[in-house]
């Protein structure tokens, strides 16, 4: 899975598939970390979402040259029906990087 501008269905199905795999590789800022713990979310949650969520909106530019970020979002076991989401740059091969994490509603 090499980098790039993706549509909404081809990322999701990317992103998906790779969470699915076991050659992923997650790395996360600690804005995302710092995010999980206000929001009483597990790394479960965000596993769950990036394997089972979707990407509805377009990608918006990474800091990064030719990478791109991307919301997925998804209900989760510990989310009480709220749906989560978690903003990744995918960044070739299995390996993603996890930017943020959020309530969609809050938005």
């Amino acid at each position: 899975m090499g980098p790039g501008l993706w549509s909404t269905g081809e990322a999701t199905r990317r992103i998906n598939a790779c969470a699915l795999s076991d050659d992923l590789t997650l790395s996360w800022t600690a804005h995302a970390k710092s995010q999980m713990v206000v929001r009483d979310l597990l790394m479960s949650d965000v596993l769950h979402v990036i394997k089972r969520g979707f990407v509805l909106d377009p990608p918006r530019p990474s800091s990064r040259d030719g990478l791109y970020k991307y919301l997925i979002e998804a209900t989760t076991p510990n989310s009480e029906g709220r749906k989560v989401g978690v903003v990744v740059i995918p960044d070739g091969g299995c390996e993603m990087k996890l930017i943020t994490v959020m309530w969609r509603d809050e938005l």
